[in-house]
């Protein structure tokens, strides 16, 4: 087997237009993000300023509204602009899809007046966001949430413990997810909150086994008072707009993992081609051919249901059920394929020296973020087989 590098995917896009965003991106992630990932994952940095860069070059909204400063894209595009992304580094895949999943509830559910207010800076004015529904004390049972918003005239004051934030402490702008009425579901309101509101601050960020340059913290809110006017939706309404982004959300972490894992797929056969053992490449063997063969065609797998859910929220039709399957299979995906890609390297794969063992680590986070791959498949098997307990 002749020494050959692994080719850029062959992608199947809807236009010229698409063609050349995914050329630009490329271009952008072996300029600027893959030369120091490594080096910057290990110290923990958060690269602002590539995320700057991406802002400025239109990246961090593509699929919202170009009225707004948006790019007009379709999901099918912006997929895999993420897994692009996320391929290079995870930390900057992950960032822009959680930017965007905290650009939603406003792009989705906020009046014309905060659309035009507050749009344009978040999608296209160089600001970072994140979103806020996780607490200490409710992760996968996220209707619990105690995190308490009460009306004070025209404000809100809002008290509470999120738990879990990427860009923690570092973002620009917060979609919160607070009660303002009743327990459960039905007494969560939306709110966006500024970065700098007197009041908000975060914890130490959390130490992590993977995706160390991306912070996760604790984000607090003491008596930070907005304007009713920052309220995105209905009273009550919030719940329901976070399990509507959330829907969108699994898929940006879906591409994410089929980029994490064809980064590792395309190291572990970069390896195999270089390496030799018993006068040849070990890409000769067998054994190792088949490993390589399996996780090239979960990959794919992966790449096709992520697209298809993509395709379905594009025509407009329900996709949350085929959202679940992709989070699952591409994620679950990921972990087998960056463990068989350490395997393929064997000592030297577990080594920080070379990239495979840093995608495995940073695959599992990816089986846990935004619904665990065991909520998925509660959310699958409802939409199979019903509500459980009727």
């Amino acid at each position: 087997m002749p020494d050959r590098a692994p080719q850029p995917v062959d992608r199947q896009l809807p236009t010229d237009e698409a063609r050349d965003l995914i050329s630009l991106v490329r271009e952008i992630a072996q300029r600027e993000i893959v030369p120091t990932a490594a080096e910057e994952e290990d110290a923990g940095r958060f690269p602002r300023e590539v995320f700057a860069l991406l802002s400025g070059s239109g990246l961090l909204g593509l699929v919202y509204d170009a009225e707004h400063g948006g790019g007009d894209q379709p999901y099918e595009v912006y997929l895999q602009v993420l897994e692009e992304l996320a391929a290079a580094r995870l930390t900057v895949g992950l960032g822009v899809s959680v930017h965007s999943l905290a650009s939603y509830a406003l792009a989705a559910y906020g009046t014309k007046e905060q659309q035009a207010e507050h749009l344009p800076a978040m999608l296209g004015g160089g600001l970072l966001g994140a979103y806020c529904l996780s607490e200490p004390a409710s992760g996968s049972d996220a209707a619990s949430l105690r995190t308490k918003a009460v009306r004070e005239g025209d404000d809100w004051v809002i008290d509470g413990t999120k738990a879990w934030i990427t860009h923690g402490g570092i973002a620009d702008f917060y979609t919160v997810m607070a009660r303002t009425g009743e327990d459960g579901p039905r007494g969560i309101t939306a709110f966006l909150v500024p970065g700098d509101a007197e009041g908000l601050s975060a914890a130490v960020p959390e130490r992590k086994m993977g995706l160390k340059g991306s912070p996760t913290a604790q984000v607090h809110l003491d008596g930070v008072r907005v304007p009713d006017a920052r309220r995105i939706g209905d009273e009550g309404q919030g719940f329901a707009i976070a399990l509507s982004a959330l829907d969108s959300g699994r898929l940006g972490i879906a591409a994410c993992a089929v980029g994490v894992a064809q980064a590792a797929l395309d190291e572990a056969l970069s390896y195999a081609a270089q390496r030799r053992q018993f006068g040849r490449p070990i890409a000769d063997f067998q054994g190792l051919r088949f490993m390589l063969a399996d996780m090239a065609t979960q990959i794919e797998a992966g790449r096709a249901l992520y697209l298809t859910a993509a395709r379905l929220r594009d025509a407009g039709l329900p996709f949350a059920k085929q959202a679940a399957m992709a989070k699952l299979h591409c994620t679950d995906t990921a972990m087998r394929v960056t463990t068989d890609a350490v395997q393929i390297l064997g000592g030297y794969g577990y080594t920080a020296d070379f990239p495979a063992e840093r995608y495995m680590r940073e695959a599992k986070v990816l089986q846990i973020v935004e619904g665990t791959n065991q909520i998925q498949r509660m959310v699958i098997a409802r939409h199979l087989a019903g509500p459980e307990g009727r």
